[in-house]
C-alpha cells in the first residue's frame, strides 16, 4: 500500500485560486504541459486516489459525489481539454480502485504521485485494428491499437480495453506507457478539444505481463457503472457553460451592453439553464456514487442528467451567438474556441437511446411510483 507523507493538497482552494490568474491554455492544438503541470502540483491528479493511497478518494470511493462533482466542474471553468484529460484520469483510476486487486492499485497509485497523467482507452478503430491479446508462453504479446486516445503521448499510464481469444468479452489492462507505442494524429484532426491531444495508439508488439490484466473479462461494461459514470464528462461540460457566461458578462459589459433588456434576458436564460443542468447533475452524482438505487433507477437518472446538461449547453450556445453576434465567431474571441470545445465533448454517444431507454425506465417505474408521493417533490 501506498500513502503520502503530506496532507493531500485542498485541490478546491487551488482550483479558485487558479481561475482567479485566469489560467491559460496558450496554444490550443498543443498539450497544455504548463497548465496540467499546475494542476499536478496542486493536488488535482492525486485527489482521485483512494484515501489509502494518499489521495482524496475523488471519484473512487462512495458518497463523495458532490465533491467530485465540484472537481469536475471547477475544471471545464479552466478549461474543458483540462477537464477532459482530468475526467479520464478519474475515470481510469475508478476502474483500477473498483476492479483491480492491491497491487494495481499500489502500481497506479506510485504512477500519480509521480506525477504521471492516466488515460482510459477505450475506442476500437472501425474496420480491424482493435487491440488483441496474444499469448507467449508466460508472458502476452498485443496487437492493434485504440483511437480517439485524449492525452496520447502524454499520459505515462493507460486502461484500455483488450480482446483476449479465450474470452468473449473484453478485458481490461493496465498499462505503462514505455514508449514502445506507436502514437499518431487523427486520420482528421477533431474542431474542437484540441488541446487535449486526442490521436490514436498503435500497441502492436508491446510485451505485457499477466498481472497488467485488470478484474475479469466483461467489467468494463458491467452495470450500473458504465452507463452511470456518464454524469462526470456532463460536470466538466457545464464548467465550460458557466466559464462561457462569464465571457458573455464581461463582454457585454465592455461594450457597455449590460443593461439592454434584450441582453439581460439572454443572459438570464443561460444562468436559469445552468442551474437546471447543475440541479440534475448534483441528483445524479449523488445517486451515481452512492450506488444504493437500483441499477436501472440509476442509469435512467444518469441519462436524462447527461441529456439535460447537453441540452442546456447548446441553448447557452445558441443565446451567446445571438448576444455577441458576429464577433463571437472571431478566432481572437476566446467565446469561439469554448463554444468549439463545448460542442465538440457534448457529442457522447447514443443519446437518442439513452432518452428511449431512460424514459422506458420512468414511464414503467419509479415515476409512476412516486406520483403520489409528496415527500418526494
Amino acid at each position: 500500500m501506498t500513502s503520502s507523507h503530506d496532507k493531500p493538497a485542498d485541490v478546491f482552494a487551488a482550483l479558485k485560486h487558479l481561475r482567479a490568474e485566469k489560467l491559460a491554455i496558450p496554444d490550443e492544438a498543443q498539450f497544455p504541459k504548463t497548465a496540467m503541470d499546475r494542476l499536478t502540483a496542486a493536488g488535482v491528479l492525486q485527489a482521485p486516489l483512494p484515501r489509502a493511497y494518499g489521495g482524496q478518494g475523488l471519484g473512487t470511493e462512495p458518497g463523495l459525489g458532490l465533491e467530485t462533482l465540484s472537481l469536475l466542474h471547477g475544471l471545464g471553468r479552466i478549461s474543458l481539454p483540462l477537464g477532459r484529460l482530468v475526467e479520464a484520469h478519474v475515470n481510469a483510476l475508478r476502474i483500477v480502485a473498483r476492479y483491480g486487486d492491491a497491487a494495481h492499485m499500489t502500481k497506479a497509485a506510485d504512477g500519480v504521485l509521480a506525477g504521471s497523467l492516466f488515460g482510459l482507452w477505450v475506442t476500437d478503430p472501425s474496420g480491424q485494428g482493435e487491440l488483441n491479446i496474444h499469448a507467449q508462453g508466460d508472458a502476452l504479446r498485443l496487437t492493434g491499437g485504440k483511437m480517439f486516445c485524449s492525452g496520447a503521448g502524454h499520459a505515462g499510464w493507460a486502461v484500455v480495453t483488450a480482446f483476449d481469444p479465450g474470452c468473449a468479452d473484453q478485458r481490461l489492462l493496465l498499462l505503462r506507457m514505455d514508449g514502445s507505442e506507436q502514437v499518431s494524429p487523427l486520420p482528421a484532426g477533431l474542431s474542437g478539444m484540441k488541446a487535449a491531444v486526442t490521436g490514436q495508439v498503435d500497441f502492436t508488439g508491446k510485451h505485457v505481463a499477466r498481472n497488467d490484466i485488470i478484474g475479469l473479462a466483461g467489467d468494463y461494461l458491467k452495470e450500473p457503472d458504465f452507463s452511470a459514470g456518464a454524469w462526470r464528462s456532463s460536470a466538466v461540460a457545464l464548467g465550460g457553460l458557466f466559464r462561457l457566461a462569464e465571457l458573455l458578462r464581461d463582454q457585454l459589459k465592455a461594450r457597455s451592453r449590460a443593461d439592454d433588456p434584450h441582453q439581460r434576458a439572454r443572459f438570464g436564460q443561460i444562468v436559469m439553464a445552468h442551474e437546471t443542468g447543475r440541479l440534475w447533475l448534483r441528483h445524479a452524482a449523488v445517486m451515481a456514487e452512492k450506488l444504493e438505487a437500483p441499477p436501472e433507477e440509476i442509469i435512467a437518472t444518469v441519462g436524462f442528467a447527461r441529456l439535460a446538461v447537453e441540452r442546456v449547453c447548446l441553448d447557452g450556445i445558441e443565446l451567446v451567438q445571438r448576444s455577441l453576434g458576429l464577433g463571437s465567431f472571431l478566432t481572437d474571441n476566446p467565446v469561439e474556441s469554448l463554444m468549439r470545445d463545448l460542442q465538440t465533448y457534448l457529442r457522447q454517444p447514443a443519446a437518442d437511446e439513452v432518452l428511449h431507454n431512460a424514459a422506458g425506465y420512468f414511464l414503467s417505474h419509479a415515476f409512476c411510483a412516486k406520483e403520489n408521493n409528496d415527500a418526494d417533490v
